[in-house]
């Protein structure tokens, strides 16, 4: 147990002298990027599954006939 305990006191003064933490606005900014970024990424996911589920849709319906 003191290993881990020791561990994690040696991660947070780790965090505390050896880091460097970026400013809050870019923190901000670059959170807000990614946000935006995941919107497109998932509407684009999206919008090529419905083109397939389209196109599924139809070829079966065409074999079907």
């Amino acid at each position: 147990m003191t290993k881990v305990v020791n561990y994690i006191s040696e991660a947070f003064e780790e965090l505390k002298s050896n880091v460097t933490w970026p400013a809050w606005s870019e923190v901000q900014r670059l959170t807000i990027v990614v946000a935006v970024f995941s919107v497109v990424f998932a509407l684009a996911t999206w919008g090529v599954d419905e083109v397939f589920a389209k196109a599924l849709a139809g070829f079966f319906n065409w074999l079907k006939a």
